[in-house]
């Protein structure tokens, strides 16, 4: 239930504002506190990084001492059917363990259907649009596991979700597989080449197209099980598959409607042909490999290496004179298919040329020279070869000056019959056999290193070559008008807003969508190529539209044809294209086809439209550009009213991420962790030759020296929404998710322990109301919870997730556990049995309101400690996945003057321990302190709280001052121009040896000085030194600097002090 309380005033002299309520905060000061936030963000990473290495380190020396013995993993083992809910009634373990925590909570809230919308018996047909929210996953590849960036994905959509369920809306968040029609073909030939010594061809379309159902249904699950473990809260009853009967009837329907309505057409185009899969690509699946000059790469079906990156230049005989045209190219041997030398109409070079034409030296051609304003007179020689089969730049002036179109390579990248002696080889080999044949005729002219970029095939490695091919396309203009149209309109949100001028750009400047993909995986296009059986209808050609029908069916195709040349159906035959289509094409339709249009089903009338989308930056266009269009064309309405773009994972050094070098990691090896030789044994298990596979382990070795440990869901989780932050990519460290780990820890023990404060016989009220007997410290962990609320809230509703976890973890951390669990220690310890209540009751609403706050990013171990909570009414909701989140309405507990003088208290505590600190004194060194104000304004702020600081700051006394100066021998500090500490150190420390030992240290910084700087004097130290060394080397010397201050103040204080 809510915190609501009758009354949220503050008794007058009760240390609050003498307001009945705390203000509401102004736009600054929410600023100022996210700005305060945002800078605890920053240092609590680099402090989670140092624990987790300490950590590492304590538990390598551990390991030494203990001969090498691991501790016993604690796990959950009472009998618990899957779907029952999940015993709590024993003991909470001494430590947080992620195994044991997480065991069989999703079956129950699964069971349970919590992640149903129809929780709780609503009737869907009345939900108003406002009390509803649907949101669709990006269906991942059924190819195989999900990595970190699928985790990222599954991470902030699931906080979403879960935080609009606990807001009271109605929640659907779709699951779905994609079938990855390139991706799954690819697995399932090599598997059996690898199993059978059988390529796809060997046993025939529909035997293969069954052993990919067979590997789909025995392999497919394992997604599903990882976004089960991440925590995901899917209405599993409606997950889809993008090839089942209801979604491929979908895909049907939808080409049939584009298709009807002349938006899909036939035509030869140039596509990405990848030889090696017999197939065109789309943009997406072609990796553009930059090269900085001459490099050998490995190409799929040549034993050696293939040079590129170099411009070969070669002179054309201009026919009937002795003149040559000089022209280059970084492909020498397409010059087999050139059928024109272009030159720029306004290049006084060659203006004497107009109209002339070129001999093809290697095959018998003679070819124009044409004057075409796209040439660059300024690049080269001013002439450019062209080869509209086989460039696209080349394509357009082929269309322009209607060129022919030769194409000179077959599907397997073997050159054609027309080629005279480089007929039948090899493309790679025929580009050496024609360097050689112009070095003969005295035509070579020179070789020189070129920058450039290779596009490569993502799945085969192969190297991309334009090929003219009859393929189906999507008209785009329009579409993509209309798609741009409503972002400018701001009908369709983009977060971040940066993401517009790709939007923009990409529609703008959009090409039509070739959506033919040679694949024997996937949907085949129903579209049929007539044959009529009839004197009076000539034969037709492939690429005339006017020979191709569609249909849901074979029948419903000849009928259809049969009435488009008015002839009999008996005179009618067809023959399927063999083709399939693009998977983007069914990805498009993803958020209406899941509800089983085109028939108008009760879930398509209540969730479609749906709410969000929430993606990666990477498919924009690809993906959520084409979900646009594809609604506001079939559906007439957008698919969604907002889309957020989170940004890419990368490693911890800003690479993306890669199997062949060895970052590319399995969500569940953070979670449970993994050795190294699992690591690597995980490489030996996939695609990659010997030669990545050695590179992928060192970079494992480099990066995970003692494996993976074990940081468990939430943490994983956690650290990846805490990453989030908009525009930036992620370069995630898997020592900072083992940093949210001990984070755990910490909420566990904090709930541990307060729940022995709180007693086996506390019952708290029905809501929560001030009694008037808080203290400060009361006053202020409330006021601090109601900024956490504050601020999460905002950050969810403005998808600022960092603002969100940051607000999540100080409060936990920071503020409930370093600070108000520390002050009622002595209370809770103590006789006053009046106080002891008014305590509990502010620390269950912190527990309760902290549990719920947080829940949305850690589900499991917020729901294992809430269950373990008493509950307000007898009514509450069963689990925390339904109970209401933290409203700041609810929480209006805010109280700055309260949380001024805090601060103010805290500023002296932290003075004291770091004095503390300075002289190495221990938990048993009870120091005497004195804190000297300077009016007696300021002595009444710190007078209620010396029990405070004896306890926070392990003193034997602490006595404020205001009148009279503290005794001689004691460490001073200013806290601020009206306060100052003293630490009592005569009688704790021996001066003389104290000063040794600051010596001593001060000896060995000095040293360490030296070197790094003597290494920074090196010649040649800013070049041949990685930048990444002298980033760390300078803050070695930072803190070197820092620290030999600090000993040089303690020095002078001992000086004094003797």
């Amino acid at each position: 239930m809510a915190d609501k309380s009758g009354d949220n005033s503050l008794p007058q002299n009760a240390g609050g504002d003498g307001e009945s309520l705390p203000r509401v905060k102004s736009e600054k000061e929410l600023k100022k506190e996210k700005t305060k936030q945002e800078k605890l963000a920053k240092f609590q990473a680099k402090q989670e990084k140092l624990a987790a290495q300490k950590q590492q380190t304590k538990k390598e020396g551990e390991k030494k001492k203990d001969g090498g013995k691991e501790k016993v993993k604690v796990t959950y083992d009472i009998p618990t059917k899957p779907g029952e809910k999940k015993d709590v009634h024993s003991s909470m373990p001494d430590a947080y363990s992620p195994q044991y925590v997480e065991a069989a909570w999703y079956d129950w809230w699964v069971q349970s259907g919590f992640f149903k919308p129809e929780y709780g018996g609503k009737d869907l047909t009345k939900l108003k649009d406002e009390e509803k929210f649907m949101m669709v996953i990006p269906p991942p590849n059924v190819t195989g596991s999900l990595h970190l960036g699928h985790a990222l994905t599954n991470a902030v959509e699931d906080c979403i979700a879960r935080w609009h369920r606990m807001k009271g809306k109605t929640v659907l968040w779709n699951p779905g597989c994609d079938h990855a029609g390139i991706a799954t073909q690819v697995v399932v030939e090599k598997k059996l080449k690898r199993e059978m010594g059988k390529s796809r061809h060997d046993l025939g379309r529909e035997a293969f197209v069954e052993h990919v159902w067979k590997w789909k249904n025995e392999k497919g699950d394992r997604i599903y099980h990882q976004l089960k473990k991440l925590g995901g809260s899917y209405d599993w009853d409606r997950a889809c598959f993008t090839m089942e009967p209801k979604l491929y009837r979908a895909v049907t329907e939808a080409f049939i409607r584009l298709h009807d309505e002349g938006l899909i057409y036939r035509s030869v185009r140039l596509v990405n042909w990848s030889c090696a899969l017999n197939s065109a690509i789309s943009d997406i699946e072609v990796d553009k490999k930059e090269l900085t000059g001459r490099t050998m790469l490995a190409v799929p079906g040549y034993k050696e290496k293939v040079e590129f990156g170099v411009l070969v230049s070669f002179a054309y005989p201009v026919e009937g004179s002795d003149e040559k045209i000089i022209v280059a190219t970084t492909r020498i041997e397409t010059m087999l298919g050139d059928t024109a030398v272009a030159v720029h109409p306004d290049d006084d070079r060659y203006k004497h040329l107009h109209g002339k034409s070129v001999r093809h030296p290697l095959v018998d051609r003679v070819i124009p020279i044409v004057t075409d304003d796209f040439v660059d007179m300024s690049f080269g020689t001013g002439a450019v070869k062209i080869t509209p089969a086989h460039d696209a730049n080349d394509y357009e002036v082929g269309v322009r000056h209607g060129l022919p179109f030769i194409t000179i390579m077959d599907d397997n990248g073997n050159i054609t019959n027309n080629c005279g002696e480089f007929s039948g080889m090899k493309r790679f080999h025929a580009r050496k056999a024609v360097l050689e044949a112009l070095k003969k005729k005295n035509l070579y002219i020179e070789t020189k290193e070129n920058p450039m970029v290779v596009p490569t095939c993502s799945r085969s490695k192969d190297i991309i070559e334009p090929m003219l091919k009859p393929q189906w396309y999507v008209k785009m203009e329009k579409m993509s008008q209309d798609a741009v149209k409503v972002v400018r309109e701001e009908e369709l949100k983009i977060i971040p807003e940066m993401h517009k001028k790709t939007w923009y750009n990409w529609l703008e400047n959009n090409r039509d969508w070739c959506i033919s993909r040679q694949l024997w995986w996937g949907h085949r296009i129903p579209a049929y190529f007539v044959k009529v059986d009839d004197e009076h209808v000539p034969p037709g050609l492939d690429v005339d539209d006017k020979y191709w029908v569609s249909g849901r069916s074979e029948e419903e195709a000849k009928d259809r044809a049969a009435a488009r040349f008015n002839v009999s159906t008996d005179k009618i035959s067809l023959i399927q294209d063999e083709d399939v289509l693009d998977t983007w094409f069914s990805s498009g339709i993803f958020p209406f086809s899941i509800f089983g249009w085109p028939d108008q089903t009760p879930d398509l009338e209540v969730f479609y439209p749906g709410t969000l989308l929430e993606t990666g930056h990477d498919i924009l266009f690809f993906w959520v550009a084409r979900m646009v269009m594809m609604g506001q064309q079939l559906m007439g309405k957008l698919p969604f009213k907002e889309v957020y773009l989170h940004a890419m994972v990368r490693d911890a050094h800003g690479r993306k991420m890669s199997k062949s070098l060895g970052n590319v990691i399995d969500p569940l090896d953070v979670i449970y962790g993994i050795t190294l030789e699992d690591l690597h044994q995980r490489l030996n298990d996939g695609n990659l030759d010997e030669k990545e596979i050695e590179k992928a382990k060192a970079g494992q070795k480099a990066d995970y020296p003692q494996g993976i440990p074990e940081c468990g869901t939430d943490a994983l989780r956690f650290a990846l929404v805490a990453y989030t932050s908009q525009g930036r990519d992620i370069n995630l460290d898997v020592l900072r998710v083992q940093g949210y780990r001990f984070f755990c820890n910490k909420l566990w023990n904090a709930t541990k322990f307060s729940l022995t404060a709180l007693g086996q016989d506390f019952k708290p009220d029905p809501s929560f109301q001030f009694s008037g007997k808080e203290k400060e410290m009361d006053y202020w962990i409330l006021s601090r919870l109601s900024v956490a609320v504050e601020l999460t809230n905002t950050g969810f509703e403005t998808y600022d997730f960092q603002c969100a976890t940051t607000a999540c973890y100080n409060f936990w951390l920071y503020e409930l556990c370093d600070w108000y669990l520390e002050y009622m220690k002595p209370v809770i310890y103590g006789s006053d049995e009046e106080a002891k209540t008014v305590t509990r009751n502010i620390l269950y609403t912190c527990l309760d309101g902290g549990l719920r706050l947080l829940h949305p990013f850690m589900p499991f171990i917020t729901e294992e400690l809430y269950q373990r909570l008493p509950r307000r009414t007898e009514n509450c909701p069963p689990s925390l996945c339904v109970t209401s989140y933290p409203e700041v309405k609810q929480f209006s507990f805010r109280n700055t003057k309260v949380e001024g003088e805090v601060e103010f208290l805290q500023s002296i505590i932290k003075s004291l321990r770091s004095t503390r600190s300075d002289y190495l004194l221990t938990g048993k060194d009870k120091a005497e302190v004195f804190i000297k104000c300077t009016d007696e304004q300021t002595a009444d702020i710190v007078r209620p709280h010396e029990t405070l600081i004896q306890a926070s700051t392990s003193s034997s006394a602490v006595h404020v001052l205001t009148n009279q100066e503290p005794p001689e021998g004691c460490a001073i500090q200013s806290v601020s121009i009206n306060c100052q500490t003293y630490l009592m150190l005569k009688g704790l420390i021996d001066f003389e040896k104290e000063r040794v030992k600051l010596d001593s240290k001060k000896e060995k910084l000095v040293s360490q000085m030296t070197k790094l700087k003597e290494a920074a004097a090196v010649p040649g130290y800013e070049e041949k030194v990685p930048e990444k060394v002298r980033i760390q080397n300078m803050e070695k010397m930072n803190e070197i600097n820092i620290e030999m201050e600090k000993i040089t103040d303690a020095l002078a204080t001992i000086s004094k002090l003797q």
